[in-house]
C-alpha cells in the first residue's frame, strides 16, 4: 500500500484550496454517515487502516479501473480526471491564468502544455463545418461523434 504522507510537491499546492459551497456541503454530508465520521479520520480513509490512513492510491486505481471498464470506456488512469477537469474550464470559458490557479501548477506552461490539448464544443463546430465542405460542397455542421 502507497499511503505515505509526504510534504506537497510545489508551493503552488500549499496554498489554500477552493471548494464551491455546495460541494462542500455534500461532503460534510457524506462525512457524518460514513463509517469513520470522526474529525480525526480521513475523508476517505481506508477501511483497512480503520480510518487511521487514507485510501492508499492503489486502492483507488482499482476502483476505478473497474468502474471505466463496467462503463464500457476501457481502463482509464485516474490522472485523466485532471485532464477532465482542465478540459471542463475551458469549455467555461474559464481564463488560462486562473486555470492554473485551480489546478495548482507552479508553472503556467504545465496548464497549457501538458493539459491543453482540450476538444470543446466551439471546436468540434467549426470542424464540423469544414468537414461537410470537403465531404458534400456544403458548409453545414456535421454531428460531433
Amino acid at each position: 500500500m502507497s499511503q505515505n504522507l509526504d510534504d506537497v510537491k510545489t508551493p503552488e499546492s500549499r496554498k489554500q484550496l477552493v471548494i464551491d459551497g455546495e460541494l462542500l456541503s455534500s461532503l460534510q454530508s457524506w462525512k457524518q454517515v460514513t463509517q469513520f465520521p470522526s474529525p480525526e479520520d480521513w475523508m476517505f480513509a481506508s477501511p483497512v487502516q480503520l480510518g487511521r490512513l487514507p485510501w492508499s492510491y492503489d486502492q483507488i486505481w482499482r476502483v476505478y479501473q473497474k468502474a471505466s471498464k463496467a462503463a464500457g470506456i476501457g481502463g482509464l488512469g485516474t490522472h485523466c480526471l485532471r485532464h477532465t477537469f482542465r478540459t471542463w474550464l475551458d469549455s467555461v470559458g474559464t481564463p488560462v491564468g486562473v486555470q492554473q490557479r485551480l489546478m495548482r501548477h507552479a508553472d503556467i506552461r504545465t496548464t497549457m502544455n501538458v493539459y491543453g490539448d482540450a476538444v470543446t464544443a466551439d471546436m468540434q463546430e467549426p470542424h464540423g463545418k469544414i468537414v461537410g465542405l470537403a465531404l458534400n460542397g456544403t458548409g453545414t455542421a456535421r454531428k460531433p461523434v
